[in-house]
């Protein structure tokens, strides 16, 4: 790539608008259902029937303190507790959807307590 156009590249992701760029950086950092942890499968077929959930705080709102998911209004996500094998508490696995509970828009995953997100692909 020509020096010009790597620096124009850098400048063009730089610019781009905050809410924006996290939407790019969540959207190329997925992982498909069937790569996910046993534990996370079972956890969204719990999601997609309603229950029951093996912990008190599956399906709280989900702040996104963190903001490293897309901005959305209060409410628009709730989290589930993924079993951690070997843990004795939650651990740090979630599942955070958005949307209905029952048919979520979009949920991510997190195996390192809101440290990170991947995009859960359907």
């Amino acid at each position: 790539m020509a020096p010009l156009a790597a620096i124009a590249l850098a400048f063009a992701f730089i610019a781009m608008p905050v809410a924006n760029a996290r939407e790019y950086a969540a959207d190329r950092n997925e992982v498909a259902v069937a790569k996910l942890p046993r534990e996370a499968r079972d956890v969204l077929a719990l999601i997609r029937t309603g229950g029951p959930f093996a912990h008190e705080r599956d399906g709280v709102t989900f702040g996104n303190r963190e903001r490293l998911l897309p901005e959305h209004r209060r409410g628009f996500y709730h989290e589930y507790t993924v079993a951690t094998p070997g843990a004795s508490n939650r651990g740090a696995r979630r599942i955070i959807c958005g949307g209905p509970q029952r048919t979520p828009e979009v949920c991510y995953y997190t195996d390192d307590h809101y440290a990170s997100f991947r995009r859960i692909r359907e």
